[in-house]
């Protein structure tokens, strides 16, 4: 800083010593101080122009991923990358015009104390300071305040970037602005308070040069951006009116709930539900554990309808806490449990940290699927985590060749199963079985790019009616939720005695009944074929990839490697062969019954008992830590 000091300082002093006047000199100092940052001032206004360019992109991205935070941060980042856009660049010019003033006030300070320089500047001594000699320099500060407000009602008007901001981070910088120049201008020089009237003035002049030049209408879409715009405010507005009505309560609920949380001492067993959704994966082991310990089960959920407090109420042993993404963060950097299971993977790598108070928690991580976690998981979502839970063979082989290739520490591997298989398996089999006079035909698409809706559906509908089948497609509920009109499309077009478009998902009848599913990548196919042992036909759309680093790994995933085991696949452009194919599938049920049986018996621990062998495992260890820290009292 000292050097930056002393060249300001003799740059100030050249032109104090072409202008004979120290008021011009700061004007053609704050002038040159514009020429010389002209090109990070262009690159940043480019930057800026980048960010509206692709902002459509990024709220079609909203749209789509809504609600998957860690999700869309990632695609974005991968957007942000792609297109050269530099997040930080905006504040570049900020941080170099705080820096310039500090030394702009360390060389007006050094003019103040040469005598041979005149600070003099019509009537004004430009080195008075307000603070020191008194209000009636009050208006220095005021004139440098209402400076910095032009220049934020002109950026706000028509600065690329900040006129498509929120109204709240407009007139956030206003006010942050406005209040550091009126600040400031009240402890500086008059002649440091004069550069900041200039520098704001013609940072003004420079915008709208540069809108003159440049025309940002040249290189954004904004009726994309309008229509991306209305895209996203229609998914933002469901269930807004319900949220801000029960948004108060909700936090007050939420820190009597983390007070609560940490009111409990020697809490040994936590879980981790992002949403009532989850609870399902837990369901199996949670009662085994009500059944046969008195093992009190805390429950986080970032649900507040979540139908564990229904639970609660039914059962001491249940601890429900309701906290909310954000409070989240610190409640589990504050973990004080003996062991944490969950279904959410990226511990660590994002926002939820593993305990700062204790670093003998146990993380346990709980399968909600039946396939590849390499494939289908981001890279590294396990690697924090002790313990996995593992669904099959297939899921404990690529973990143990993942830490190879990575050179990572081997974590615990249970060879539990899949209890919500289980479940469904036990609920498949109390109901009756009848042959269906009219075969029934599912077919439940996935949600990702290019799926069965968005690439080949009605062509698989053409072909199929008219051919004695009873047809239900039933949409995955996010493309019911964001493409509302096209389903109302397909209902208008099909809807028939023989096809249902169905967009209620309350019952899971329609799955557990059909004769015959027809998928791409969904997990439902897991659920389906070892719990009805019938054949599955799969559509070749684009595989779902999480993990672009999956072939470093040499075992092929399951979704893979089943495929043409639980039935017969399809591309999208052969749909002239889907009812030759359907018919031979549902001709050969009896066939792969057998051998769909088998594989499930292959590819799964323990079926039938998996919940029972979780919950031994977690009873076991918790049981092991509570010796341990006996024996060490």
């Amino acid at each position: 800083m000292s050097y930056l000091y002393l060249f300001l300082s003799f740059v100030m002093d050249w032109c104090y010593g072409l202008c004979n006047s120290y008021g011009w000199a700061i004007v053609l100092f704050t002038f040159l101080s514009k020429i010389v940052l002209l090109p990070v001032s262009l690159w940043t206004y480019m930057n800026s122009i980048t960010m509206i360019k692709i902002q459509p992109d990024i709220n079609f991205l909203k749209v789509k991923y809504y609600g998957q935070k860690d999700v869309i941060a990632e695609e974005q980042a991968k957007l942000f990358k792609e297109k050269k856009y530099h997040p930080l660049a905006s504040t570049i010019p900020l941080f170099i015009q705080l820096v310039l003033l500090m030394g702009v006030v360390g060389a007006i300070r050094s003019g103040i104390e040469n005598p041979a320089i005149d600070m003099s500047f019509g009537p004004m001594d430009l080195g008075m300071v307000p603070n020191e000699n008194g209000v009636s320099l009050l208006w220095s500060p005021a004139i440098a305040g209402f400076s910095a407000w032009i220049l934020c009602i002109a950026q706000n008007a028509s600065n690329v970037l900040q006129s498509e901001q929120s109204k709240y981070n407009k007139y956030g910088t206003m006010i942050f602005s406005v209040g550091l120049s009126l600040y400031l201008g009240w402890y500086v020089p008059i002649g440091t308070a004069l550069y900041w009237i200039c520098s704001n003035l013609m940072a003004v002049i420079q915008l709208y040069i540069l809108n003159g030049i440049i025309k940002p209408r040249r290189f954004v879409d904004y009726e994309k951006l309008e229509k991306s715009r209305e895209a996203l405010n229609e998914i933002q507005s469901v269930g807004k009116k319900q949220k801000n009505g029960m948004f108060s309560d909700n936090k007050r609920r939420e820190r009597r709930d983390y007070k609560r949380f940490f009111s409990v001492v020697n809490k040994h067993l936590v879980f981790y539900s992002e949403s009532n959704g989850f609870y399902k994966y837990f369901k199996g082991i949670i009662e085994y554990l009500l059944l046969h310990t008195n093992i009190i089960i805390h429950y986080i959920t970032s649900d507040p309808n979540d139908a564990i407090f229904e639970l609660e109420k039914d059962n001491a042993q249940i601890k429900a806490y309701y906290i909310g993404e954000n409070r989240l963060i610190t409640l589990m950097m504050k973990m004080d449990a003996d062991m944490v299971v969950m279904t959410m993977p990226d511990l660590e790598n994002y926002h939820i940290k593993r305990s700062y108070v204790r670093g003998d928690v146990e993380y346990v991580f709980v399968q909600h699927g039946v396939g590849s976690n390499n494939m289908g998981m981001r890279k590294g979502c396990m690697d924090h985590f002790d313990t996995i839970f593992c669904a099959g063979p297939h899921q404990a082989e690529e973990i143990r060749e993942t830490e190879k290739v990575y050179g990572l520490a081997p974590k615990k591997l249970i060879e539990v199963g899949y209890p919500l298989i289980d479940e469904i398996r036990e609920n498949y089999q109390a109901l009756p079985h009848v042959e269906h006079a009219r075969k029934k035909i599912l077919i439940a698409p996935s949600w990702q790019d290019h799926n069965i809706v968005d690439s080949c559906l009605e062509d698989i509908l053409d072909k199929l009616s008219n051919k004695g089948y009873e047809i239900i497609v039933r949409p995955h509920p996010q493309e019911v939720r964001l493409k509302k009109e096209k389903m109302e499309i397909l209902k208008q077009k099909y809807d028939s005695d023989d096809i249902t478009i169905q967009t209620d998902f309350t019952s899971n009848n329609p799955v557990m009944e059909a004769d015959l599913l027809i998928t791409d990548w969904s997990g439902i196919s897991w659920e389906y074929a070892f719990t009805t042992h019938r054949p599955i036909l799969f559509i070749n759309t684009p595989m779902k990839v999480m993990n672009p680093e999956y072939q470093k790994i040499s075992t092929v995933p399951l979704n893979i490697l089943l495929r043409n085991k639980l039935g017969r696949s399809l591309e999208p452009d052969q749909t002239d062969k889907v009812a030759e194919t359907v018919e031979y599938l549902i001709g050969h049920t009896a066939e792969y019954r057998k051998e769909i049986e088998a594989l499930a018996q292959e590819y799964l621990f323990n079926p039938g008992f998996s919940a029972e062998v979780g919950a031994k495992y977690i009873i076991e260890s918790i049981q092991e830590k509570i010796s341990r820290k006996g024996a060490g009292a």
